[in-house]
């Protein structure tokens, strides 16, 4: 899957409590664990989406870059 153009991937500061699911699913380890929080590494996600639908809270989203 293409990155979604003019899009990010978000974890939700509010939500994620570090489980790692999400980290333990990405195929171009663009995920990782710093503390509590999951933390992305924008330019390397391919928005691929795999942990989006493994995250037990739903902190994860690809939404539209801020102007």
């Amino acid at each position: 899957m293409a990155r979604v153009e003019n899009s990010i991937f978000e974890v939700d500061e509010d939500r994620c409590f570090g489980c790692a699911a999400c980290v333990a699913l990405c195929p171009v380890d663009a995920l990782t664990l710093e503390g509590i929080m999951a933390v992305v590494d924008e330019p390397k996600c391919t928005h691929c989406e795999h942990c989006i639908p493994a995250c037990p809270v739903h902190a994860l989203a690809i939404v539209p870059e801020a102007d």
